[in-house]
């Protein structure tokens, strides 16, 4: 079934993804802001009609599945979502069946960052490991594991909340509603608030200039970063730091062969990649030292692939 047709969707707070994917390869792809305001019954209109498109002039009888990739938390073993900060409204919808019966099809749900650790694992940095972490750093934080070389899920498929563990008593004030937590640390927003204070007080005469054409960003401290400006190249040094202290607890706790980092954030990766490992080789514990943390190969389709081989897998078995 490798060359199996399914249709996999990316649900976010941003954005609502779909593609047409065969084996894993992405055949064709269309994309909607997401209708936040309109509640579950807009955002269900919204994947139903990209999947339309997506899928017009193909057999609907080729199609084997559907698989969802969405921000959680989300019991996927229920197939419903159980309160996602970034898409408000929409507790308790039972989307997995609802989806199904309006197109006729079995449908299947995962985190977003399980199904990226899926896809990565089956056809991206992952390949070959038996044991790998994938962390998500991009509004917020998120991971999916494999162990043992079986994707771990956890109660209800909420495994792996990385960006919750929290690196100090004290610290700013997480999206969870906790306070220190990696992501409230290490986050794309995170870097942002800290890129936008920098721009208020002159510290960075590049976020400065940004800053006269619209809002301060974390893109802008790693375009900054890139054209040599010393502020922005402090926040990336102090973006590196946080980085690798979260990612060497989490080698600690899952003891993986390789870490994958992908979202908004891997864009600069290149940039952080010295600092986060000279952080894993000062704090990490001797055997874990070595572990390398790698780019995605897949990038922001790491989750479209993943929902689809997830379908192409089970339709398979």
């Amino acid at each position: 079934m490798s060359s199996a047709r399914v249709i996999a969707i990316d649900l976010g707070g941003t954005q609502v993804r779909v593609a047409l994917v065969e084996g894993h390869q992405i055949q064709s792809r269309a994309a909607l802001k997401t209708d936040i305001s309109g509640g579950p019954a807009a955002i269900l209109d919204q994947i139903v009609a990209l999947i339309d498109h997506v899928g017009e002039g193909q057999d609907k009888n080729s199609i084997v599945g559907v698989g969802l990739s969405s921000a959680g938390p989300i019991d996927t073993e229920a197939g419903i979502i159980l309160g996602i900060p970034t898409i408000p409204g929409c507790e308790g919808f039972p989307i997995r069946q609802a989806l199904s019966d309006r197109m006729g099809l079995p449908v299947q749900i995962e985190n977003d960052a399980i199904a990226a650790a899926l896809g990565e694992w089956r056809h991206g940095a992952g390949r070959g490991f038996r044991n790998l972490v994938y962390i998500t750093v991009s509004t917020g934080i998120g991971g999916g594991a494999v162990v043992d070389g079986r994707l771990l899920h956890g109660r209800q498929g909420m495994a792996v909340h990385v960006g919750h563990m929290r690196l100090a008593r004290e610290g700013p004030l997480c999206s969870c509603g906790a306070s220190a937590c990696f992501e409230a640390f290490a986050s794309g927003t995170a870097l942002t608030e800290r890129a936008q204070t920098a721009s208020r007080l002159a510290d960075s005469e590049f976020l400065q200039l940004t800053s006269k054409s619209g809002d301060v960003n974390a893109r802008h401290v790693i375009e900054g970063a890139q054209v040599g400006d010393p502020q922005c190249r402090a926040l990336v040094a102090e973006e590196a730091m946080y980085l690798g202290q979260g990612i060497t607890s989490i080698i600690h706790a899952f003891s993986p062969e390789r870490v994958i980092m992908g979202g908004g954030l891997a864009q600069g990766f290149d940039l952080f990649e010295a600092g986060i490992h000279e952080v894993i080789e000062s704090d990490a514990m001797a055997p874990f030292k070595t572990i390398r943390v790698v780019r995605s190969d897949l990038g922001d389709d790491s989750g479209l692939v993943g929902a689809a081989t997830m379908v192409i897998e089970q339709s398979s078995n």
